[in-house]
């Protein structure tokens, strides 16, 4: 970029800082690194600032500015170590501490400890922050230190904790997107969503918005969503089957339509369909009675029948006064509602949220979507609102600028090992393409496809969150039944692997990284739980089995187990690995699981 103001930036960031480590900054409970320049002193136009760095990792350096400044075009160079840093400085989004600007290439620091920031500029930033490279590669912005301030403490609060430790430990979930949109079974007046001409995902949630369904129109189709009356119970026992834990259902999806009988909106399961009863309750109900915990999914950025257009031109009127980016993906442009944004975050989604709360006492989980143009202040009035309902709920981050207890990558995305840096992660993921129902999509991810997503989620020490599209009655198709069972068979015999274990000091040996790898043998994957080490394999063990990752090194193996065998294992181990004979020893297709203790 070219300097139209002669603002001239340099960053340097190396281990050693130049002042005392007393008054570096620390890296935050989000993984984020935010240094305040405001009263940082510049000594021949260098400032200087340490910080200290607790999780390695891939950051990318952001820089903040008051709006002012950052109206102009900005020109900056970053160095890390003496080396530059790469990319571009696009100017990302706005944030109520300023505008936030971010080099585009990641910064790999491979150690904690202290660190040092240069910054030297004609007019300097108000902050320069280190971001998670996962973070800004999945697009969540990361808001202002007020809102921090306010969201740490509760955060950090021992029931909040207690319901984290309660999230970390439940690491296998069931995600249920169902709603009007399963009805079409994506495809709208003969034509199937790929082949809509609009631009938009190709999932059967978003139908509404690819095929720009009139409001008023959408609404009359939902006279065809009768579900049977067998829903609840059938999937709260197929949940039980999979070895899951818990049950997170789309209770409002983009499309405004919920779920439960709501006070606040008659666009409900109660008065815009022939169906009689409240679906949410019951499946909370089916649920409690199986053991499991339940959660729901509410998208309150986006509400296509009742939330206008989520805000869009009047926050684009203003950022685009600072060349700040504004995308209309997700807004409902066709037709939009004529109320404001804030009447249907007051009237509608705040409510809802409440609503739900106190319909079932032991709620365990909200899991926003689609924040979309929300302000921080919006996003953390959500957060608060639920905290003073009952604190023992878990929030997920996209509840808008990081202002959740845990973080995702994406979609059907695993953050990769040097991005680990939180301490609680999910991935969500679908069984198929869609996470609606889809008559046409036959794609199904294999029963080892879906443990190798799984077990590889576990060895980080993630949560997975595996989606069911049900059809307009409730009927998971059958691929997808018999996936899960069979899921459900490894997860329950090798449930001592899963549950109630951490990261081991290694993730994996041997994987195939890529998508829709064939499982083989030799492929392990970790987990830990006090002095045992579990090593996960998905292929049948041929007669020798070798984990060069439980060589001598990591200490003596003094007992060694098959899960789910009585059958007596025989091994050595050596410098450079243990091996295992496995003669005689029948394992199954989908592999197996062998539990060694280390001798403390």
């Amino acid at each position: 970029m070219m300097c139209t103001n002669q603002v001239k930036l340099v960053l340097a960031v190396g281990l050693c800082g130049l002042l005392s480590s007393g008054n570096a900054a620390v890296q935050r409970e989000d993984s984020c690194v935010v240094i305040d320049l405001a009263a940082a002193k510049a000594v021949d136009g260098s400032i200087t600032v340490d910080f200290q760095l607790k999780e390695p990792g891939a950051y990318v350096v952001q820089l903040v500015h008051e709006p002012a400044v950052a109206g102009k075009t900005l020109s900056a160079l970053a160095r890390v170590d003496g080396e530059p840093v790469g990319g571009e400085l696009k100017r990302d989004y706005w944030i109520e501490d300023g505008i936030v600007s971010t080099f585009t290439e990641a910064v790999e620091l491979a150690e904690a400890g202290t660190h040092a920031v240069s910054v030297e500029c004609g007019a300097k930033p108000l902050k320069v922050r280190l971001i998670p490279s996962v973070y800004w590669r999945s697009r969540i912005m990361v808001g202002s230190g007020k809102h921090y301030d306010e969201w740490i403490k509760m955060h950090q609060s021992p029931e909040k904790q207690a319901a984290m430790e309660w999230y970390k430990n439940a690491r296998f979930g069931m995600f249920i997107h169902w709603g009007v949109y399963s009805q079409a079974a994506g495809s709208w007046k003969g034509t199937r969503i790929e082949d809509s001409g609009i631009k938009g995902p190709r999932v059967a949630e978003w139908l509404m918005y690819t095929f720009n369904i009139p409001r008023e129109e959408y609404r009359a189709f939902a006279q065809q969503f009768n579900p049977d009356e067998s829903f609840a119970v059938n999937i709260a026992r197929l949940a039980s089957d999979t070895g899951m834990k818990y049950v997170v259902i789309t209770a409002k999806h983009h499309d405004g339509f919920a779920l439960f009988d709501s006070a606040s909106s008659d666009w409900d399961i109660a008065d815009a369909t022939p169906y009689d009863g409240d679906l949410i309750k019951e499946l909370y109900e089916a649920c409690r009675a199986q053991g499991i915990d339940f959660g729901v999914y509410y998208s309150h950025g986006h509400d296509w029948m009742e939330g206008c257009d989520a805000n869009y031109a009047h926050v684009k009127k203003v950022r685009d006064e600072y060349n700040v980016p504004t995308r209309p993906n997700g807004k409902n442009m066709w037709d939009p509602s004529p109320n404001g944004y804030n009447d249907y975050l007051e009237g509608k989604a705040y409510p809802q949220i409440a609503e739900l709360i106190k319909l079932m006492p032991d709620l365990r989980l909200i899991w926003f979507d689609g924040e979309g143009l929300i302000t921080e202040a919006q996003a953390l009035r959500f957060y608060r609102m639920i905290y003073d309902l009952n604190p023992n709920i878990v929030v997920n981050r996209r509840v808008g600028y990081e202002y959740g207890d845990y973080m995702d990558a994406g979609d059907n995305t695993t953050p990769k090992a040097g991005e680990l840096v939180a301490k609680y992660f999910e991935t969500c993921g679908t069984a198929n393409h869609s996470w609606g129902f889809k008559a046409h999509d036959h794609h199904w991810k294999s029963t080892n496809q879906l443990l190798r997503n799984f077990v590889d989620i576990i060895s980080k020490g993630g949560n997975y969150l595996l989606n069911i599209g049900p059809d307009g009655k409730g009927t998971v198709p059958g691929p997808c039944v018999e996936h899960f069972v069979e899921m459900g068979a490894w997860v329950k015999t090798n449930a001592d692997a899963i549950f109630g274990t951490t990261r081991w000091i290694r993730f994996n040996e041997n994987v195939n990284p890529e998508k829709g790898a064939e499982s083989v043998p030799g492929e392990f994957w970790f987990s830990a739980k006090s002095n045992k080490v579990y090593a996960m394999s998905l292929a049948p063990a041929p007669g020798t089995v070798r984990v060069g990752s439980l060589n001598a090194s990591v200490g003596k193996v003094t007992a060694l187990r098959l899960l789910g065998s009585d059958a007596t294992l025989e091994w050595t181990q050596t410098d450079q690995a243990l091996e295992i004979n496995f003669s005689g020893i029948k394992t199954d297709d989908n592999g197996f699981v062998v539990e060694a203790t280390i001798e403390e």
